[in-house]
C-alpha cells in the first residue's frame, strides 16, 4: 500500500516541539537563570542530529516499520517531554561550583542529555518523514517549518493564561495529537487501540503535572528566603514576562532598603516581597499615613540628586513594587512619571496591593506608564529634570556573574545618549547598581557614562559626573552639564552625613575617598580616575575584569569574565577565589564544549564508523557534501541567534525576541522551502543556490548598516504594530534562507537518497554547536561580526556544493 506524507502530522509535531523548546528557556530562568536559553537550543538540534545519526543508521529496519516506528517516536516526544523535564529540573547544578565541584559539569551533561531526548524523538519522526518521502522533502520541510514557526507563537500566548507547568503538559498532548493524525494520514487500521493508548497516556501526563511543582534552585533568593521562619508565597502570577512570587514574612518583618546608611536611625515600613522567577526581589510599602516613616529613603544613595536641587519633574526606569516613586515623593516631586515593563506587576500595585500603598499609583501627580523602558525613552517629549534608572536585578545573581550573558540594553552607552538628550539643561541622569568586590560593574558604567558623554561632544566629561557609594550599593549621577561648585558642596554634606563616600566629583583628591567604608585603597576612585586618563586602555587591560564599555552592538552589560584571570581563578579555588568567578559565562563555556563532544559521540562517529551501504558507480564527494551543510547549519544557526539578541532591544523581553524571530524565520523560511520545491521540479540547482545565498548576502549587509536606524525609528511603537513589523523586517532574509538546505536535500534524494540521513546528521551537528558558539562570538566581538561570518559560511556553501559538482555523477 502508497503511503502519503504525513504534512498535517509534521505541521502539528513540529508546533508542539517548538512550543516545547521555548517553555524550556522559560522553566530553566525560573528554576535557573536566564543564560540556560542557548543551552536550550542547543541541545534541541542535538536532538536533531542524533536523530539524523540514528535514522542513517537503521534505515532498513525503519523503512520496513516505518508507519509503526513513525507513530512510537512521536509518542515518545510526548511522553518525555513532561517527564524528562521533571527529572532534569531535580538534578541538584549549582553554576557557581562548576569549576570547584566534579560533579557540576556531570550534572550539567545529565541535564542536556535528559532535555535533548525529546528532541531526538520529535527529530526521529520528522527525518523518517524526509527520508521515506524523498520525493516530497521540499514540502514537508515547509509544513515542519511553517508548524513549527506557529509553535513558537502559540507558545507566548498560552503563557498568557497559563502557569507553565501547565503549558508543558498542555505541549505533551498536543504531540499526543500529532500521534493521532498521524493514525488517520498514515491510514493505520487499528486506530481504535491506538486512540485508546493516546487517551490512557494523556491522562496519566495530566496526574503526573499536577502532582509535580517547579523546583527552584536553592540558590535563587525566593528559596533563600523561604528559609526563614513565617514566610510564605501568597500568590503567584504568571506570564511570559516572568513568574511573580508575592511572599509575605507573617514572623520576622520584612526590610527591604538596598545600601541604607548605617547611620539610619528608623526602618521601612511594613513590606510585602515579590520576586521574578524567584529573583530581582522588589518590595511593595505599606502606607502609613506618617511622612516620617518614609525617612529611610533619604538614607540610601539614590537619595543624593535631591539634596543637589528641587526636581521639578522626575521619570523612573523600572517602577518595580514603587519604592523609587515613594523616594520622589518623599522628596516632594511635583510630577513622577515611571515606567514598569511587567503588567501584572503593575496590576498589583493597582488592583491587589492598592489599599496597602494607600493608592500610589492613583494619585494625580503620578503616572504609571506601561512599557519598556528604553522604548519610553525614545518615544517621550518629555524632557525630565532627573531621570532615575532604578535598582531592581539581584545582588546574588549580579555578583555570581549570572546575568553575564543578559542582554541589556539600558546600560549601553546608545541607552544613555537617549537618556540624556531628554533632560533638561542642569538636569541629571542617575544609576544606581551594586556594589561588588572587586569593582566591576560600577567602574563599568562608569566607562560607559564617559563614552556616552564623549560621543556627545563632551571634551571633559569628568566635569559633569558624580559618583558616590555606601556598604551595599553605589550611585552615579550624569548631569547634563557641567557640575557647579555649590552642588559639589551640598553632595559633600549628603555623603559625610550618611557615611556614604565620594570615588568621583570634579576636582576630588585621593585623601577625600575611601573614608567611611573602607578597604584596602580606594579601589573606586582609583578606577575612575584612570578611566577619565590617557591611561585607560592601559588601566582595562590590567584590571581582573572586562570593563570595555557595552555597546547595542555588544549588549553584555554584565559580562566582566577574562581568558586571562583563568588561571589565578584556578589557583585560588581553595583560597576564596569565588568573587573572580562569572558562573553563567562559564556555564556557557562548557555548554559548548559538552555540545562538540555529544554531537561528535551521538552524531559523526556513528555515521563513520558503521558499514558503508555500497554507493553508486559516481557517488557524491563526501567532502564537498559536508563542508556544504557544516557551513548552512553554522550559518543559519548564526544570523537567527543574532538576531534573537539584537531584536530584544525592539521587542523589549527575551522570550519575545525568541519567539517571534523563530517564528519569522521559521514561517518564511518554510515559504522558501516550499518555493525552492518548484526549482527542484525544473532541475535548476544551480541557479535556485546561486539567488538564494545571492539574496541573503545582499540583505545581510542591509542588516547590518540599516537595522538600529529602523529600530531608533520604530522602537516606541506598540507591541501590537512592532510584531508584524518584526516579521516584516525579517521575512525577505528568513525566506532565502529556507532554501539552501532542502535544495541540497532535493538533489541528494535525486542522486544519493541514502546520503539523506547522513547530510542531516552532519548539519544537525553544525547546528548543535552554532547556537553556542553565535552566542559566546556575539559576547567577544559583537552581533553584526557574527552576522557578517555567517554570511561568509553562505559564501562558501554556494562555493562548496555547487551544480556542477553533483552534475558529474548524474
Amino acid at each position: 500500500m502508497t503511503l502519503r506524507p504525513p504534512f498535517f502530522t509534521i505541521a502539528l509535531l513540529s508546533s508542539a516541539m517548538l512550543a516545547y523548546e521555548i517553555l524550556l528557556m522559560r522553566l530553566f530562568s525560573i528554576i535557573q537563570w536566564h543564560h540556560f536559553a542557548y543551552m536550550i537550543i542547543s541541545l534541541a538540534l542535538l536532538g536533531f542530529g542524533a536523530s539524523g545519526t540514528f535514522v542513517s543508521i537503521f534505515r532498513k529496519v525503519l523503512f520496513k516499520h516505518f508507519s509503526i516506528a513513525f507513530l512510537m517516536n512521536i509518542g515518545l516526544f510526548a511522553v518525555s517531554s513532561v517527564c524528562c523535564f521533571l527529572l532534569a529540573q531535580s538534578i541538584p547544578f549549582n553554576p557557581d561550583e562548576i569549576l570547584w565541584d566534579k560533579q557540576q559539569p556531570l550534572r550539567l551533561l545529565g541535564i542536556y542529555l535528559l532535555l535533548a531526548l525529546p528532541f531526538f524523538f520529535a527529530a526521529n519522526a520528522i527525518a523518517l518523514a524526509l527520508t521515506y518521502f524523498h520525493d516530497r522533502i521540499a514540502r514537508i520541510y515547509a509544513f515542519d517549518l511553517i508548524g513549527a514557526g506557529i509553535g513558537s507563537l502559540g507558545i507566548v500566548a498560552l503563557l498568557f493564561f497559563t502557569m507553565p507547568l501547565q503549558a508543558l503538559v498542555i505541549i505533551a498532548c498536543i504531540g499526543l495529537m500529532a500521534a493521532a493524525v498521524a493514525t488517520w494520514e498514515l491510514n493505520i487500521k487499528a486506530r481504535g487501540w491506538v486512540f485508546a493508548a493516546l487517551a490512557i497516556t494523556g491522562t496519566g501526563l495530566i496526574f503526573l503535572d499536577a502532582r509535580s511543582e517547579l523546583q527552584i534552585s536553592p540558590y535563587k533568593e525566593l528559596s533563600q528566603m523561604l528559609r526563614i521562619s513565617g514566610t510564605e508565597v501568597v500568590s503567584e502570577h504568571s506570564s511570559p514576562l516572568g513568574l511573580l512570587s508575592v511572599l509575605h514574612s507573617h514572623t520576622i518583618p520584612l526590610r527591604h532598603a538596598p545600601g541604607l546608611s548605617l547611620n539610619a536611625s528608623g526602618e521601612p515600613p511594613a513590606q510585602v516581597a515579590v520576586f521574578t522567577d524567584g529573583g530581582g526581589m522588589t518590595a511593595i510599602t505599606h502606607e502609613t499615613g506618617k511622612p516620617e516613616d518614609y525617612a529611610y529613603l533619604d538614607q540610601i544613595t539614590s537619595a543624593a540628586p535631591f539634596h543637589l536641587f528641587q526636581p521639578k519633574q522626575v521619570l523612573v526606569l523600572g517602577a518595580g513594587g514603587g519604592s523609587s516613586i515613594l523616594q520622589a515623593r518623599y522628596h516632594a516631586v511635583p510630577q513622577i512619571d515611571a515606567v514598569e515593563l511587567n503588567p501584572q506587576l503593575i496590576k498589583l500595585l493597582r488592583e491587589d496591593y492598592a489599599d496597602y500603598t494607600g493608592h500610589l499609583l492613583n494619585t494625580e501627580n503620578i503616572r504609571l506608564h506601561p512599557g519598556e523602558a528604553r522604548g519610553f525613552v525614545t518615544g517621550t517629549s518629555t524632557q525630565y529634570d532627573l531621570i532615575e534608572v532604578a535598582l531592581l536585578d539581584s545582588f546574588a545573581a549580579s555578583s555570581a556573574g549570572l546575568y553575564a550573558l543578559n542582554e541589556s540594553y539600558l546600560y549601553t552607552v546608545e541607552a544613555l545618549q537617549a537618556m540624556l538628550k531628554k533632560l533638561q539643561p542642569d538636569g541629571y541622569l542617575v544609576i544606581t547598581r551594586w556594589i561588588k568586590l572587586p569593582p566591576r560593574d560600577t567602574l563599568k558604567l562608569f566607562a560607559t557614562a564617559v563614552d556616552a558623554l564623549k560621543n556627545m561632544g563632551v571634551e571633559n566629561p569628568g566635569q559633569q559626573l558624580l559618583f558616590l557609594r555606601s556598604w551595599q550599593t553605589g550611585t552615579l549621577l550624569i548631569k547634563n552639564s557641567a557640575v557647579t561648585q555649590e552642588e559639589i558642596t551640598a553632595l559633600k554634606k549628603f555623603t559625610n552625613d550618611r557615611s556614604f563616600d565620594l570615588a568621583w566629583y570634579p576636582g576630588i583628591q585621593p585623601d577625600e575617598a575611601n573614608q567611611f567604608n573602607q578597604l584596602a585603597e580606594p579601589y573606586f576612585h582609583q578606577a575612575a580616575a584612570a578611566i577619565l586618563s590617557d591611561e585607560r586602555e592601559a588601566f582595562f587591560k590590567r584590571y581582573k575584569f572586562s570593563l570595555q564599555p557595552a555597546t547595542d552592538d555588544r549588549p553584555h552589560f554584565f559580562h566582566f569574565f577574562k581568558w586571562s584571570v583563568l588561571p589565578e581563578i584556578l589557583s585560588l579555588r581553595d583560597k576564596g577565589g569565588l568573587p573572580l568567578l562569572e558562573g553563567g559565562y562559564l556555564v556557557l563555556v562548557a555548554t559548548l564544549a559538552q555540545a562538540i563532544i555529544a554531537s561528535v559521540v551521538l552524531i559523526l562517529l556513528p555515521l563513520f564508523f558503521t558499514r558503508k551501504e555500497k554507493q553508486p558507480a559516481n557517488p557524491v564527494n563526501k567532502g564537498w557534501v559536508m563542508v556544504y551543510f557544516i557551513s548552512v547549519g553554522l550559518a543559519f544557526l548564526f544570523i537567527e541567534i543574532a538576531f534573537i539578541q539584537k531584536f530584544i532591544l525592539f521587542l523589549h523581553h527575551p522570550l519575545y525576541a525568541v519567539a517571534l524571530v523563530l517564528t519569522a524565520f521559521l514561517i518564511f523560511a518554510g515559504l522558501g522551502s516550499s518555493f525552492s520545491w518548484r526549482l527542484v521540479q525544473g532541475d535548476y540547482y544551480q541557479h535556485a543556490i546561486t539567488i538564494a545565498v545571492t539574496g541573503i548576502i545582499v540583505l545581510g549587509f542591509l542588516y547590518i548598516f540599516f537595522m538600529e536606524t529602523v529600530f531608533a525609528h520604530f522602537i516606541s511603537l506598540s507591541m501590537a504594530i512592532k510584531i508584524p513589523l518584526t516579521l516584516l523586517m525579517i521575512a525577505p532574509l528568513a525566506f532565502f534562507m529556507g532554501m539552501p538546505f532542502p535544495l541540497a536535500l532535493a538533489k541528494l534524494g535525486d542522486i544519493a537518497p541514502n546520503m539523506i540521513p547522513w547530510a542531516w546528521g552532519v548539519n544537525g551537528c553544525a547546528s548543535v554547536v552554532s547556537a553556542v558558539l553565535a552566542t559566546l562570538l556575539a559576547i567577544s566581538i559583537g552581533f553584526n561580526a557574527v552576522i557578517f561570518s555567517a554570511l561568509v559560511l553562505y559564501g562558501l556553501a554556494w562555493l562548496s556544493f555547487p551544480e556542477k559538482r553533483i552534475a558529474n555523477i548524474q
